[in-house]
């Protein structure tokens, strides 16, 4: 089987844009959350959320605060008008993490095109899209719909638009697997490099879905936080005794993944390697997790085997975390069963403390920040943690980020249907 290894990084997140500038204001630990602005909230009991700043003052960014998203720099203002947000954030994300790499084949070099390829995914797609034209069909009439409404929404759209962008003429693929598609775009992208498929995939998640529909669909299935809409920072608190649902949180995530000796020869800056992947499926229920978390238990299970290593190999752990009241403990209790006597002082953090919960993004932005704490050996904080809930022998890195030595870490990613992943990643 050939190696896989991380060659580039691009982040498109609630803390702003940016590997650099992101991974710093996470390690300090602060918060992507805000109050809704740019839609009425008056009847929803959620008015918070974690939403990418941008320099038109959407999000609580502008044009002074550093890492706000500057839409004009990824897409013309008539381009912008044919797609939706998520789509926009997976190819700023994409470009990021192409840049990073060096890997931008011309058009002279028609092999190395066929042979790069991209798998990008989302877990609701145009859903503003969708909603808005809904509105303009009953309001206004089907004349009035524009012929980019179906391109715009797609969610295999990302992918396409990132490939017709660079010329990727290798596999171009989708994945839409709830909260879990980020970590499966990753794995399976790489999966696609091992078998031969490809050399170089760019693969990740976007999301954009901080809508009126979007918030009430969550509201109304109850998995929401409702309790701090004075407090958009205190909102999203994994494991803690005043967590009351997830916080909804926006933007992408992306790598590039590259075959090991041709990111070598190329002399490629690398972060590390992609060592492990696991699915599972909880079988059980459409969103609720199995009582005695076992998906995500095998889904780590077959991670560790797919990457052959033992728990105690692994030194930092990225939780899926949502700050719900059932799903923290569920995973707590998935890794203490996992890791045994392997299990106390590991740390564990969620860090959608910080930036939300970004939905079918989540596991991609993890995954680099996954990366980036196998750099650094620094494992981010879990932000808002102040009374504990959860009794565990893990270290789950209250508030402050936490040093640590070890050659490989592990990311989770779970879904509503019970769809279920794990990546490892490791030092080469």
């Amino acid at each position: 089987m050939r190696r896989v290894v991380v060659t580039g990084l691009g982040l498109v997140t609630p803390l702003g844009c940016g590997a650099k500038n992101v991974w710093e204001r996470l390690l300090a630990g602060q918060s992507g959350a805000n109050k809704i602005e740019h839609f009425d909230t008056d009847d929803l009991g959620c008015k918070v959320a974690a939403i990418v700043p941008r320099v038109d003052g959407r999000g609580g960014g502008g044009p002074d605060i550093a890492g706000s998203f500057d839409p004009d720099k990824t897409m013309p203002a008539r381009d912008r008008k044919r797609i939706d947000d998520f789509i926009l954030y997976s190819i700023a994300a994409a470009d990021e993490a192409i840049h990073d790499s060096g890997w931008m084949p011309g058009e002279d070099e028609l092999e190395a095109q066929e042979r790069t390829g991209v798998l990008f995914g989302s877990g609701i797609g145009g859903l503003k899209t969708t909603y808005d034209a809904s509105i303009t069909l009953n309001e206004r009439g089907p004349r009035r719909l524009s012929p980019f409404l179906v391109t715009g929404m797609l969610i295999n759209l990302s992918a396409g638009q990132i490939s017709i962008r660079h010329g990727f003429k290798g596999p171009n693929h989708s994945v839409v697997t709830a909260c879990a598609t980020g970590a499966h775009a990753i794995g399976d992208a790489a999966r696609l490099i091992q078998h031969g498929d490809a050399d170089v995939m760019i693969a990740g998640g976007g999301e954009a879905s901080i809508c009126r529909l979007g918030i009430a669909s969550f509201l109304a299935c109850r998995a929401m936080t409702t309790g701090y809409n004075d407090t958009p920072e205190k909102a999203s608190r994994p494991y803690d005794s005043g967590r009351d649902g997830f916080l909804m949180g926006e933007g992408s995530g992306a790598v590039v993944l590259e075959e090991y000796e041709h990111a070598k020869a190329r002399g490629a800056k690398i972060y590390g390697e992609f060592k492990g992947y696991g699915l599972s499926g909880d079988a059980y229920h459409i969103t609720s997790p199995a009582p005695d978390g076992n998906g995500g238990y095998r889904a780590m299970r077959a991670a560790l085997r797919n990457a052959g290593m033992e728990p105690s190999d692994i030194g930092y752990i990225n939780a899926h975390g949502t700050s719900t009241p059932m799903g923290d403990e569920l995973e707590v209790r998935a890794v203490e069963r996992l890791f045994g006597t392997s299990a106390p002082g590991t740390l564990m953090s969620s860090t959608k403390s910080a930036t939300g919960h970004l939905l079918g993004a989540a596991g991609a932005i993890e995954a680099v920040f996954s990366i980036l704490a196998l750099r650094d050996q620094m494992a981010p904080p879990t932000i808002n943690l102040d009374d504990p809930s959860v009794d565990t022998v893990l270290n789950l890195v209250p508030k402050k980020a936490v040093s640590f030595k070890a050659d490989a870490v592990l990311s989770n990613s779970f879904g509503f249907g019970g769809t279920n992943a794990a990546l490892i990643f490791g030092k080469v």
